[in-house]
């Protein structure tokens, strides 16, 4: 199924990248790598070497084995032939998004210094996007899409939820890229409109059950 898959191909090819890095090019690092950053892009936190090289390929190794078999268990299993290639797509690119990342870690690691937020918010901006452009596609499902007992429960609440998350995460990654502008404030940029949008979907969703059904 993979190899006849350009998506799932794609998603294997960064994977075994992420192995191919720390293998071959284990020694060039030191002993102790920065592997956090603080609100302003400055260093706050460090990891063993083994730890910085070896712990980003293992999580997205285990995510995409988790993505591609959670599906098989959902009751709703059918539902996901109707938008596999954009859920598919949508594993390319939380595989890209940790595999830019971790290159900006080793990059900063080897000496070449950077304000390291600044790099990662049109990583952010992109992966939102694809967040929103997923959305617009999904059918009720138990794993992947905005779940909340409303949404579950009615498939019209879930249509019209998943219809406005669309617009309003592709709109977050548009104002997200503002942040490269003010980089000493630029995760406000993307964790505020992200964090609006999901409050607000909850309610959303809440209020469209609430007046096709007449509780009150």
């Amino acid at each position: 199924m993979i190899l006849k898959n350009p998506l799932l191909s794609a998603s294997v090819l960064v994977i075994v990248l992420f192995w191919l890095i720390p293998i071959f090019f284990y020694s060039l690092f030191p002993t102790s790598m920065v592997t956090h950053w603080d609100f302003f892009g400055l260093p706050n936190g460090y990891s063993s070497r083994n730890f910085a090289l070896f712990f980003m390929p293992g999580l997205t190794t285990l995510m995409m084995i988790l993505f591609l078999f959670l599906p098989k268990f959902d009751p709703y299993q059918a539902n996901f032939k109707h938008f596999s290639v954009y859920f598919y797509r949508f594993m390319a690119v939380i595989c890209f998004f940790l595999f830019y990342l971790y290159l900006l870690i080793l990059i900063w690691n080897l000496g070449y210094l950077f304000n390291f937020i600044q790099l990662l918010v049109p990583a952010f901006s992109l992966f939102f996007y694809f967040v929103g452009n997923l959305l617009a596609h999904t059918r009720p499902n138990w794993f992947v899409g905005i779940r909340t007992p409303w949404t579950l429960t009615d498939p019209i609440v879930w249509a019209k939820t998943h219809a406005l998350g669309s617009r309003l995460f592709k709109l977050s990654s548009l104002i997200m890229l503002l942040g490269m502008f003010f980089p000493s404030i630029a995760l406000f940029f993307v964790f505020l409109p992200i964090l609006g949008v999901s409050l607000f979907l909850l309610v959303y969703s809440f209020w469209i059950y609430h007046n096709l059904h007449g509780h009150h």
